[in-house]
């Protein structure tokens, strides 16, 4: 029987024949544990932290366990396409990774070593704006397929720059976040007075653009303004090389006195409240590639994003972190498929832990799922090869249950392989 699951298994049951366990382990709950012993307090409440009381972070995972998978016998499932298209490209499994900022936080080599791990499996990256690395790094390093994830501040100059990077670092889609126009109240950050922008980390997208480092020079709340010089592409492409040396040190190849000015722009500039629908017009009409609004919760939202021209959405809650009490990502899922008619892709994130989560995602309409704080777990903990891991681990475990559950591919995974629970297990 072949397949990513059974090799999987089979890896690592004969490593422990050899006395050897998983570096990065295969329950969330551990992973998790391992992960916050590693990382700094920062670090962890960052990534690990939700708004509020985290009712919303909670209730995502709570929606899981109100649908059982009804398992099918006799069914023949020794071989298993777990394949979908999207875009026009085929890709091996259902699943992307979600943009998460900051990676640095996890581990030295940030989005570099993400990039590195999704390409050898394939799978695509979605690169954030907020990203430890330049765009143009990760696109150096990781040859897999990927998207770009677009925060739209302040500067329209900044935005538009950032759509003509991605393009020309060959992205295949960008991902437009719309539930971040402020940031939550957020207690784990906020108990330890920390926001990492604000220490000139997670900017690398903003302080390599000529767009933005065009502005430096600017005053700023009336402030001298800052020492003037020509930004060029040359003076980018230095800087990218320094990046990839080492993506920590992303602030050090500014001018002098431009590190604190940087800074500065990035917080005057971000968020943008003001963002609205009349703004995606504008979005659509600068790039051939597909677009998709993430941050949907509600089907009437959906349907204006699909009459405004995405060419998909995201339901997604960013994993618990903007309004706490919102709607779980997978209760507000079928309504949406609903609304959406087929029209357009449906994708969803916040929560997805297993490969049963994934399973049940695609049973209710979605197309694919995008995961988010499992891989930044193994970043933590063994960087790129730990990512790796991580996705080898989530994909042997949904082709598993999709084999287990009677089914011979995704195609086969519809609503009719669930049952609502009247119980949770936790």
């Amino acid at each position: 029987m072949s397949g990513p699951g059974p090799e999987r298994q089979r890896a690592i049951f004969l490593d422990g024949v050899r006395g050897r366990a998983p570096r990065v382990p295969v329950s969330f709950e551990r992973l998790e544990a391992r992960a916050r012993a590693v990382m700094s307090r920062e670090g962890f409440a960052y990534v690990a932290g939700g708004a509020g009381a985290e009712l919303t972070l909670r209730a995502n995972r709570a929606a899981f366990e109100r649908w059982a998978i009804v398992p099918r016998v006799l069914r023949d499932v020794s071989v298993r396409d777990l394949s979908i298209e999207l875009f026009g490209d085929r890709l091996p499994a259902p699943i992307l990774l979600a943009p998460v900022g900051v990676l640095e936080m996890a581990h030295r080599e940030a989005d570099a070593a993400v990039a590195r791990a999704a390409a050898r499996a394939e799978i695509p990256m979605i690169v954030s704006s907020q990203a430890s690395c330049p765009i143009e790094t990760c696109a150096a390093v990781g040859s897999g397929p990927r998207w770009f994830q677009l925060y739209w501040n302040g500067v329209d100059a900044v935005m538009e720059s950032f759509v003509r990077r991605a393009e020309a670092c060959h992205c295949r889609a960008i991902v437009l976040t719309l539930d971040t126009t402020m940031l939550a109240w957020r207690p784990r950050d906020l108990d330890l007075a920390y926001l990492p922008f604000l220490h000139g980390r997670g900017i690398a997208q903003y302080t390599s653009d000529p767009a933005f480092r065009g502005r430096l020079a600017e005053p700023l709340d009336g402030e001298p303004a800052a020492p003037a010089g020509r930004i060029t592409w040359a003076a980018v492409k230095a800087f990218v090389g320094a990046a990839r040396r080492y993506p920590g040190s992303l602030l050090t190849n500014l001018r002098s006195g431009q590190p604190r000015a940087a800074v500065r722009r990035f917080a005057a500039t971000f968020p943008r409240p003001s963002l609205s629908w009349e703004d995606i017009p504008r979005l659509r009409e600068l790039t051939k590639l597909p677009l998709l609004l993430k941050g949907i919760l509600h089907p009437d939202d959906a349907r204006r994003a699909v009459d405004a021209g995405a060419d998909g959405v995201i339901v997604s809650n960013h994993g618990g972190r903007q309004v706490d009490g919102a709607i779980a990502t997978l209760d507000a899922l079928p309504d949406i498929v609903e609304a959406v008619g087929g029209r357009v892709p449906v994708l969803l994130d916040s929560g997805i832990r297993t490969g049963a989560d994934v399973f049940k995602a695609l049973a209710l309409g979605a197309r694919a799922v995008c995961i988010g704080r499992p891989y930044v777990y193994g970043l933590a903990l063994a960087g790129e090869a730990g990512v790796l891991e991580v996705l080898r681990n989530l994909l042997a475990d949904f082709d598993l249950t999709v084999g287990l559950a009677g089914c011979r591919g995704v195609e086969e995974i519809t609503r009719a392989r669930l049952q609502r629970t009247p119980f949770q297990v936790s």
